[in-house]
């Protein structure tokens, strides 16, 4: 019979059973496994109740029932199921055996899983030599085999995707931030976005895709399905998590590419970048060696505004998602770290010609301690191109700052921006009102005047005064304190006296 997992219930037996098998693997790299193997539990459970059906009304026709199959979402060929994985889990070429059947699932699906099971397992330069290898996977495939996923609403086991990205992510630490944004971090940032039913949604630095899946919901949340979603990620392992994520949300539709934003966008229609309505993004914090060099050849002439620093990419993030944002229209949401806000040379050139465009509507800053790839505070930016000349709120002449670095809930191993804080955060930009040394609307003269300064604190004056030192009450509180000092200096005579110390 098939157990009814709850949304906690599912979570807690995946990660239980992932990381009970972990070995001497690093959080981030022991993930491309465990996903992976998840992936193909899920697909063989979810298909075995459907093959069997269709066995009994095609008479066996593997043909017809693979068409059928294919026709639903996917089809599993003959030894490539996880059962079939269990069956031959005491072969010494285990590893090998597990890459021949995701082969085989990718060779009959082509269109939706060609190459979305890219990592090796039986790689000995990852899992080790045969031995080593062979207990870290049989474990695996033990666990797994324990979960029966057959009736489990797609919902849930997407969710538990998800939370296992997260849980490893609080393991890998500063590798984190290549395949994941903190849920709740992302959660505002799509809040914020504010896409439509209808719209084309894009991050052009997808990770692992929770980001895009988020700002999909925030349509869903409106009553409508009706829109598209699209990514582009540069690390291999973690643009395949991201096709397996859109898979197991139902969003097989959603287009990803593989490679790199900067040097080489490959959202392209009609050899011109595509437009979007909603652009969301978490972008590598000052980049190195993003491709500055390259710049002034850039086919897409980008960077029209000004090349960002060599060694600080930021600027080059931003810059690429304004110009496939639509024109009059698009929007975008962006996490970046606070110095794009203050720092001049290349960068200030850039910050003001956004500024004078009147794209920036809003600056939010963030608590330090978020994320696990830093400490550093951090802070969104709202570009809205409906505030440019032609755009419908170009007589919006102002930024919106909020100061939201105390809006947190303290935790061990690091800070969490709470549902709470979320909605305190949400309200006060939609209502758009002065909140005393919390957020205040500036006219953009002002900011001029600050040499297109955008540091929070600059407008937003958070500085609360200390109370006043009692001096009265403080030497009354030392008077006090003095016939207890003095008996402690003599019990402390005694002592030193005992052991013989003058």
């Amino acid at each position: 019979m098939t157990k009814k997992y709850t949304q906690v219930d599912l979570n807690k037996t995946l990660w239980d059973s992932a990381n009970s098998s972990r070995s001497q693997l690093n959080a981030a790299d022991y993930m491309n496994y465990v996903l992976p193997m998840l992936f193909l539990k899920y697909l063989s459970d979810k298909s075995k109740t459907a093959h069997d059906e269709y066995k009994k009304r095609f008479a066996g026709d593997e043909k017809r029932i693979e068409e059928k199959m294919k026709l639903d979402r996917f089809y599993l060929p003959p030894k490539s199921s996880f059962d079939y994985i269990y069956s031959i889990i005491e072969q010494d070429n285990l590893g090998e055996e597990i890459n021949k059947a995701l082969h085989r699932i990718e060779d009959h699906n082509k269109e939706k899983l060609d190459g979305v099971f890219s990592v090796d397992f039986n790689s000995e330069a990852n899992l080790g030599k045969l031995g080593e290898r062979n207990k870290m996977l049989r474990n695996l495939v033990q666990d797994f085999a324990k979960i029966d996923l057959t009736g489990v609403n797609d919902d849930i086991i997407g969710n538990s995707y998800m939370f296992l990205i997260e849980k490893f992510g609080a393991d890998a630490g500063k590798k984190a931030g290549e395949f994941f944004t903190v849920r709740n971090v992302a959660h505002l940032v799509a809040k914020l976005a504010e896409p439509k039913a209808g719209a084309r949604i894009c991050d052009p630095c997808a990770g692992s895709g929770g980001l895009l899946l988020l700002a999909g919901e925030e349509v869903e949340k409106q009553g409508s399905k009706n829109y598209a979603l699209y990514g582009q990620e540069s690390t291999g392992a973690t643009y395949q998590l991201a096709r397996m994520n859109m898979f197991l949300h139902g969003k097989d539709s959603a287009r990803l590419e593989w490679g790199d934003t900067l040097n080489n966008p490959l959202l392209v229609e009609n050899d011109k970048l595509m437009k979007f309505d909603t652009v969301v993004s978490n972008p590598p914090f000052s980049l190195k060696k993003w491709g500055a060099e390259h710049a002034d050849a850039d086919k897409y002439k980008r960077f029209w505004r000004g090349t960002p620093p060599k060694d600080k990419g930021d600027f080059a993030f931003i810059t690429h998602m304004v110009e496939t944002a639509k024109p009059k229209t698009g929007r975008i949401a962006v996490i970046v770290p606070h110095g794009v806000l203050f720092r001049g040379g290349a960068e200030g050139k850039i910050r003001a010609q956004l500024l004078k465009e009147n794209m920036i509507e809003a600056v939010i800053g963030l608590p330090a301690g978020l994320f696990q790839t830093t400490g550093i505070p951090v802070a969104i930016l709202v570009i809205d191109r409906t505030r440019e000349k032609g755009g419908k709120n170009e007589s919006k002449k102002d930024v919106f700052f909020i100061e939201a670095s105390k809006e947190f809930k303290a935790n061990k191993a690091q800070n969490i921006l709470a549902d709470e804080n979320i909605e305190k955060i949400y309200a006060t930009y939609k209502a758009r009102k002065d909140v005393e040394k919390f957020a205040r609307k500036v006219s953009l003269k002002e900011i001029e005047e600050n040499d297109f300064n955008l540091n929070i604190t600059r407008y937003v004056d958070t500085f609360t005064e200390e109370a006043p030192v009692d001096i009265t009450a403080n030497l009354k509180e030392l008077a006090e304190l003095e016939p207890e000092l003095e008996k402690l200096e003599k019990q402390m005579t005694v002592y030193l006296k005992e052991l013989g110390i003058k």
